[in-house]
């Protein structure tokens, strides 16, 4: 089965996540993915991108089993083995997953996912535009641990060694990345 497009990707994801902020950060996962694909000169952006829309597609549903159910339908589906993989890598250290990204997607949604957390922390209690945040100050927030304290900043670092990239240009390779849903 060919992967869908992002309108009915879109409308699987709302199927599966009623809450609000979990589809915003769908979302922003996805953008920064693409703009990762894109970045990195993947064969297919558009994976990255739907691996970032549905990566979290069952935390609503089964958050302490995730990302296990998914991995199923996924399999199911006929995604790929990338996507398959970038999904079970990022819970690495949850739910009994111990799995560390052996590819660039991998690696990128483990980096980007929960500083998308940050991100969007951030935003709300200082409305500028993504493209408009300094990486200063997401950085300074990454370190304030009490700031968006649910985040996993380990993660982040762990995505971006795996990646090979710092975090002084991971921060501003995803400010640059979301400025568009602005």
């Amino acid at each position: 089965m060919p992967l869908p497009g992002r309108t009915e990707a879109q409308r699987l994801l709302e199927s599966h996540v009623q809450d609000e902020y979990q589809r915003v950060h769908a979302r922003m996962v996805a953008t920064a993915l693409e703009g990762y694909g894109q970045h990195l000169d993947a064969d297919d952006p558009h994976l990255w991108y739907l691996t970032g829309l549905l990566h979290d597609i069952d935390f609503e549903q089964h958050p302490d089993e995730h990302p296990r159910p998914s991995l199923g339908w996924f399999a199911e589906w006929g995604y790929p083995d990338d996507l398959i993989h970038a999904v079970e890598a990022h819970a690495y250290g949850y739910n009994g997953f111990d799995t560390l990204p052996r590819s660039p997607l991998a690696a990128a949604l483990l980096a980007t996912d929960e500083l998308c957390g940050i991100f969007y922390a951030y935003r709300k209690m200082n409305p500028v535009p993504y493209g408009e945040m300094k990486a200063k100050s997401i950085k300074k927030k990454i370190k304030d641990k009490g700031f968006a304290a649910k985040v996993d900043r380990a993660t982040i670092y762990t995505g971006c060694e795996h990646l090979g990239i710092t975090l002084d240009d991971h921060v501003n390779n995803v400010i640059r990345f979301l400025a568009p849903v602005d």
